[in-house]
């Protein structure tokens, strides 16, 4: 029988320097005039899970009233009981999040009703099981894994042979982290 240990998770994190240059990148790309949307979301979740080891389980129950900027700090859910913990916030976050606040007020600017409380918001029309869903409104956990398969398959392509690759799979740079 052979030995398949090597294909099951968990897989291997990437190295705490790898996972810091993936932030450096991203944060630097999110406060550069004319970044994207989808840019500045990624950094925003990097960001987070850098600061408290946030799964994207603890990034999509985030809410805005989560986040004290002024005092640099965020609460984000833990686990499958929801055990809420403070975590501060370096200064590179808390830009990093006061341009998230500024797009996504623009993305919710053509929304009807209320504004949605979720921090995390799709940034383009997109579709999600065969509805279409506006841009504004709170992304899912299949939109947060494709934001980041898309930033690690370009990142790949752009470093080839310069870097070692990014892996597909963003848990794998979160345990960098959570060490």
């Amino acid at each position: 029988m052979a030995d398949t240990t090597g294909d099951r998770y968990p897989r291997p994190p990437v190295s705490a320097a790898e996972a810091e240059w993936v932030w450096r990148l991203l944060s630097v790309q999110a406060l550069e005039e004319g970044a994207t949307p989808e840019t500045v979301r990624l950094a925003v979740v990097v960001g987070l899970a850098r600061a408290g080891g946030a799964r994207y389980g603890g990034l999509l129950r985030c809410t805005v009233g989560a986040l004290d900027l002024d005092a640099g700090w965020v609460t984000l859910e833990h686990g499958k009981h929801r055990v809420p913990r403070r975590h501060g916030l370096d200064r590179g976050t808390v830009l990093v999040l006061r341009r998230w606040l500024l797009v996504r007020q623009e993305l919710c600017a053509e929304l009807e009703g209320s504004v949605p409380n979720a921090l995390l918001l799709t940034v383009h029309h997109t579709h999600d099981h065969g509805v279409t869903v506006a841009a504004g409104l709170p992304i899912t956990r299949q939109g947060l894994v494709l934001s980041w398969r898309r930033f690690a398959h370009r990142t790949n392509a752009r470093y080839a042979a310069r870097r070692p690759p990014l892996p597909t799979r963003f848990e794998q740079v979160r345990r960098a982290w959570d060490t």
